[in-house]
């Protein structure tokens, strides 16, 4: 008898396992794939981020070294490195979650986990067999899958999810993106650095609609210098594959049809959760119409014993939100009281320019009625990213009007991915905006774009501006 079986070894599910094994719970990991690490570490955030990195080292080689001082000759791409090379990654990073299972005394068990009753999980194997494993508490962490549209026909070939996207053979020509969130724009910004025609069709009339507006109007005038076209308040009607050419239908805003035709169509419009194959009604586990695992305020279910976490519980898709309710859950077994603040989980888009957001967004601000003050700063106003190159973008903090605590967030330049840490330490100890501004920023950095918007907050006190 277990004391936690967890079924899913994603961030959620993994971190959920060591935090357990650490606080003396005999532990069991359920995967059913080969590798340990879920989405996140094979066919997401890791992969996604080396071929960014691969992606930005040729475009900078090939735009930006020239003005360093640096010439190259017969510049090229070898596109088949670039995919080795993000494998490699990957395979690194899971042989570190397998060592840390180990390291941890978790066993690891490959196979899909099915419920046989609230203490029971069946797990079958790639050969059919099965094994029973009783727990006196399970975790539910099967995380999600890409998302699509009845009337799409993914082919995995041409007509392809962000899964295939890590994949491809070749650079698209030209690559439709179905979707201009999160995921569809880092992929994108991918291709399109390394010289592909990238088209992104969007429903709603901005990109990343889900963070601060002003974010998605700098994030796209960054992006067209890439040569990325967008097509806002577009609805896609139809995806024609003939072919190696892959036609996408849409209604503007004046309900006329508009056709783009492409090599490839990438389907990106979000991620719903993943609950095949579990069978959770047998354990008296309630899932609703979207799919998604319902819990309380102690991410139990509706069978006080099963917990779930992560993509396929509600809130925001990532990672290390699943990891944050990982931790909560393990310690909450242990007899703990921890404690998550969902609003202080950030979000972050892997562009370059990076956003970074965390807190309150000026249109939620908006809708609560919250009266508040706005501090702004450009980054073409600091040191650094002029030395660096990096001049697109700002930051831009919200505070209470009466008491200057920060309410939010929203970062968009170099390294605001790491900066936005900053805000979220902030925020967590409910710092003023003066507070970060009489604080030390070295100079030259990054961060003293974010002290400058604070000082900006502060009764418009910007010194370099």
């Amino acid at each position: 008898m277990y004391d936690l079986i967890v079924i899913g070894s994603g961030p959620g599910g993994y971190v959920a396992a060591i935090r357990a094994a650490q606080l003396g719970l005999k532990t069991a990991i359920i995967e059913k794939y080969d590798t340990l690490g879920g989405t996140c570490l094979n066919v997401g955030c890791i992969p996604s981020k080396a071929l960014l990195d691969s992606s930005e080292h040729y475009h900078n080689a090939a735009h930006s070294f020239k003005a360093h001082g640096i010439d190259l000759k017969d510049l090229k791409i070898n596109f088949k490195q670039m995919i080795q090379r993000k494998r490699d990654v990957v395979k690194q990073n899971v042989d570190g979650i397998q060592y840390l299972m180990k390291k941890n005394k978790i066993d690891v068990i490959q196979g899909l986990g099915s419920f046989k009753d609230k203490n029971t999980v069946i797990v079958t194997k790639k050969d059919k067999t099965t094994e029973e494993l009783s727990g006196k508490h399970i975790l539910i962490a099967t995380g999600s899958k890409p998302g699509s549209l009845p009337f799409i026909k993914l082919d995995k070939e041409r007509i392809i999810t962000s899964t295939e996207a890590l994949e491809l053979k070749e650079v698209p020509k030209h690559l439709i993106i179905i979707g201009g969130g999160v995921i569809g724009l880092e992929l994108g910004s991918v291709y399109a650095r390394l010289g592909a025609k990238v088209s992104v069709v969007e429903y709603l009339d901005s990109i990343i609609p889900t963070m601060d507006r002003t974010m998605g109007k700098e994030l796209q005038k960054s992006l067209k210098k890439l040569g990325m076209e967008f097509y806002l308040k577009h609805k896609v009607t139809g995806v024609e594959r003939k072919g190696k050419e892959v036609t996408v239908t849409a209604l503007n805003p004046k309900e006329e049809t508009v056709s783009l035709t492409g090599d490839y169509a990438l389907v990106s419009i979000g991620r719903k959760p993943y609950t095949e194959g579990l069978n959770a009604e047998a354990a008296g586990v309630k899932v609703n119409d979207k799919g998604q695992v319902e819990v309380d305020e102690h991410l139990k279910t509706s069978t006080p014993s099963i917990y779930a976490i992560g993509d396929v519980v509600k809130g925001a898709m990532l990672a290390h939100k699943a990891e944050e309710e990982g931790v909560f859950v393990a310690e909450q077994i242990a007899g703990q009281k921890p404690h998550i603040n969902y609003l202080l989980i950030p979000g972050v888009v892997y562009t370059w320019p990076e956003v970074a957001s965390v807190g309150y967004t000026e249109e939620q601000l908006k809708e609560n009625g919250r009266k508040y003050k706005t501090g702004k700063f450009p980054f073409m106003a600091s040191g650094r990213a002029r030395a660096s190159g990096d001049v697109d973008g700002l930051v831009k903090v919200l505070a209470d009007a009466e008491t200057d605590e920060i309410l939010g967030v929203h970062m968009i330049g170099p390294r605001t991915a790491d900066m936005i840490a900053e805000a979220v330490v902030a925020m967590e100890y409910r710092a003023s905006a003066e507070d970060i501004a009489r604080m030390s920023h070295a100079h030259p950095t990054y961060t003293e774009v974010f002290r400058e918007a604070c000082l900006a907050a502060t009764d418009n006190r910007a010194l370099h501006m």
